[in-house]
């Protein structure tokens, strides 16, 4: 037999990249309401974070990082990058990983904005 498993409207359907980018895009939505500008952000999710780092800046050994940011130049809108698989490897279940997707979006935002974490989301740090 072939063919997919489950209709393609069906949460099984969706590949764990998708169901990741959902996570970061309901985040995104939920600060959008605080921050209307975020809407001028382009947020983006990688599987797996450049060695060389974003805008030329390496990360050590010992941390991989969860996300990052691009300034806005040129033309381009400012980035928000998340990696997923280090997210993922981090996260046993699907809302530890939502938590932690959120908190990642956050503290990106936060860092871009050079705002603090709370200032952006009050409940940040809650669990």
């Amino acid at each position: 037999m072939r063919g997919p498993i489950a209709p393609p409207q069906v949460p099984l359907a969706a590949s764990r990249a998708q169901t990741f980018a959902d996570l970061v895009q309901d985040s995104v939505e939920r600060l959008e309401r605080r921050w209307p500008q975020l809407a001028d952000i382009d947020f983006l999710v990688l599987d797996v974070p450049r060695l060389d780092g974003a805008a030329g800046r390496g990360w050590s050994d010992e941390t991989v990082p969860l996300g990052g940011t691009v300034a806005a130049r040129e033309g381009r809108p400012a980035r928000v990058v998340i990696y997923r698989r280090p997210v993922e490897i981090r996260t046993k279940g699907r809302d530890e990983r939502a938590a932690l997707v959120h908190e990642v979006v956050v503290e990106q935002v936060a860092d871009l904005l050079g705002l603090t974490p709370e200032t952006v989301d009050p409940r940040y740090g809650e669990d």
